[in-house]
């Protein structure tokens, strides 16, 4: 009888603590996010909006197209601003085409076009910061958010952090 009592008593601390691992608060239940200093590069936007759009994956043919066209755009943009041609940043353009902290917003839609959506709404930011809220929204008065899961905030012209979710650590 004793035995059958504690059986039951061990399962019952066991189910409850299973639940108790299972049951999250708000907080828990937001999409984890990592802030970064380097965010998506042009052709990581493109693909996600091409796919979203399309249902498939590109052709060869227009990819070749995309690319074309996004060098066509870089190299214009150099020629009519030679400080920047000039400075390191050209090579985030030209080479490596991805988006860093301290970027102009004419740069950062040189390489990934118009945002899906942009808000100065604190709150909103806020929810897009998660974690990093803190330190991001001393400075940020912006946020224009990309494809996949990537938040870029803004302080008037400049880029000065930004954030994205739904990505494994370190990737």
């Amino acid at each position: 009888m004793i035995r059958l009592t504690l059986q039951r008593s061990l399962l019952l601390v066991f189910v409850a603590s299973a639940l108790a691992a299972c049951a999250t608060t708000d907080e828990e239940k937001s999409v984890d996010v990592q802030r970064a200093t380097q965010g998506p590069t042009a052709e990581e936007v493109w693909m996600a909006r091409f796919v979203k759009g399309y249902d498939r994956f590109p052709t060869f043919d227009e990819k070749v197209t995309w690319k074309e066209g996004l060098e066509t755009r870089i190299l214009t943009f150099l020629s009519k601003r030679p400080d920047i041609a000039t400075s390191p940043r050209s090579r985030q353009l030209r080479f490596e085409r991805s988006v860093v902290v301290g970027m102009q917003k004419d740069e950062v839609v040189l390489l990934l076009d118009q945002p899906d959506a942009s808000t100065s709404d604190a709150t909103a930011m806020r929810a897009g910061a998660g974690r990093f809220w803190a330190p991001i929204g001393a400075h940020a008065k912006e946020m224009w958010t990309y494809p996949p899961g990537w938040r870029l905030y803004f302080d008037g012209d400049r880029l000065v952090d930004m954030v994205v979710a739904g990505r494994s650590p370190l990737q």
